[in-house]
């Protein structure tokens, strides 16, 4: 008889799904990031808490279980250092905003080797550019997206949510939703409501 499981993972998001397959992937994330992430995957493809945690190089299945719980309630933040590992890198507000400005910039195929944005192509970008960010990383880019309402979209580009491209007699232009940012602001509230009572974090439509 199988053992019942204590902390059922959740079903993922899409935008989850995605930030945590590019860190498993990731060369340059912190070995104890992509460790707990690959855990989380294993366990969302079937495996065992004791499976998952020997596919990222560890032995504990009750470490599993305590971080599969973290993540049910807090999603991706649960991936984060919690210390023991030496001081976070911390991004300001002008940090995040630079992130968003490259985020925005239509990517050049010559400069950047891509037509349309990636996490590890914002990040190749960030690092390389002389005023941009030479130590970020794909998930610290994944965080700032999301909060700003960024989404993954199926066509494998990010997309800047309450913005659109419209063409007009004059050309084309980009026009913003003047409720964009009030919306962002509720939907924040909600999931600090949901945090509280003990649901999920992320939205499951």
């Amino acid at each position: 008889m199988s053992r019942y499981r204590k902390n059922p993972l959740r079903d993922l998001t899409e935008q989850e799904l995605s930030a945590l397959e590019h860190v498993a992937k990731s060369g340059s994330e912190r070995a104890d990031v992509v460790a707990r992430t690959k855990e989380i995957l294993e366990v969302a493809s079937g495996c065992t808490y004791i499976a998952s945690a020997a596919a990222a190089g560890r032995r504990s299945g009750q470490a599993v279980s305590q971080l599969v719980a973290c993540f049910n309630r807090d999603g991706l933040a649960a991936l984060e250092p919690h210390g023991g590992g030496g001081r976070k890198p911390s991004y300001d507000t002008s940090a995040r905003e630079r992130i968003l400005a490259e985020a925005r910039r239509p990517p050049d195929p010559a400069r950047d080797g891509t037509a349309t944005w990636s996490l590890m192509t914002l990040r190749d970008a960030l690092r390389r550019a002389p005023d941009g960010l030479p130590h970020v990383s794909t998930y610290t880019i994944s965080q700032v997206l999301h909060a700003a309402g960024f989404r993954w979209l199926a066509a494998r580009s990010w997309c800047d949510t309450g913005k659109a491209v419209r063409k007009r007699r004059s050309g084309t232009v980009m026009v913003s939703d003047p409720d964009a940012e009030a919306k962002k602001k509720s939907h924040r509230a909600r999931l600090s409501r949901w945090r509280s009572t003990g649901i999920s974090g992320m939205d499951r439509r």
